[in-house]
Order: structure tokens, then sequence, then C-alpha cells
């Protein structure tokens, strides 16, 4: 009894729909749910990391030139700490930027690998094959 009501889903017209049918009928429908999620966080996150690039060559910028005016000035002074904390800054945007490209291709990895599961599934449906151990029609 429990089995069958996990396995059953609904389908548009509100009559639920059991068996194998019903759970990729749902896999479907949460897919779908989620598919705009994940491309919204997708976008955030490339948008994210060409922000950080851009601070990154900010930073770099900004510390070759501390670098130069520390060279030409005829008083001594000493910019060497804001370069060490520019450049740690640097290090610290450089990490970050690289996991958050770490975690976007793991939402890519899988992204396509839930579209490559739908799309096996859909083409068991339509040939009416099921694999091993799932019930039949």
């Amino acid at each position: 009894m429990m089995a069958a009501a996990g396995s059953a889903a609904v389908s548009g017209a509100g009559t639920p729909v059991a068996g194998p049918a019903g759970r990729d009928l749902f896999a479907e429908g949460l897919l779908e749910f989620l598919r705009p999620a994940v491309q919204q966080l997708d976008s955030h996150v490339h948008a994210v990391r060409e922000s950080q690039v851009e601070l990154r060559e900010q930073i770099d910028n900004l510390a070759t030139e501390l670098c130069q005016i520390n060279e030409d000035q005829k008083v001594a002074l000493d910019l060497d700490p804001y370069v060490k904390k520019l450049l740690n800054a640097r290090r610290r945007v450089v990490l970050v930027n690289n996991i958050l490209q770490n975690a976007q291709e793991r939402l890519r990895r899988l992204n396509h690998s839930v579209a490559k599961e739908t799309a096996r599934r859909r083409a068991m449906l339509d040939s009416g094959v099921y694999p091993p151990g799932s019930p039949s029609k």
C-alpha cells in the first residue's frame, strides 16, 4: 500500500498515474519546476565570477600603481603593508572564484545527468521497455 502511494503521480487532469509512468511524470514535473531556479543560479554564479575577474584585475592594477608610486617617491613611504593587503585580498578573490567555478561545474554536470536520465526514461516509456525490477504497465 505504501509503495503504491509513493510511486503514484497525478496527471494534468488530476487523476492518479501509477507505476513507472507516474514516477517519470513526477520526475519530469520536478525537473521542470527546478529548471528555472537552476538556470537563474547558474547565471548569477556566472555574473559573480565575471565581477570577481574584474575585481582581481583592479587589485592587480592598484598593486602595480602602488609599487610604482613607492618607487617614484623621493620621500620614503612605506606602502608595502598596503600592497600585501591587496595581494592577500586578490588571493582570497581567486580562491572564491575557484570555489564558484567548481560549484558551477558540478551544477552543470548534475543538470546534464538529469537531462540524460529524463531522456533515457522517456525513450523507455515510448518504446514500452522497462528496466528489470520495475513494475510493468
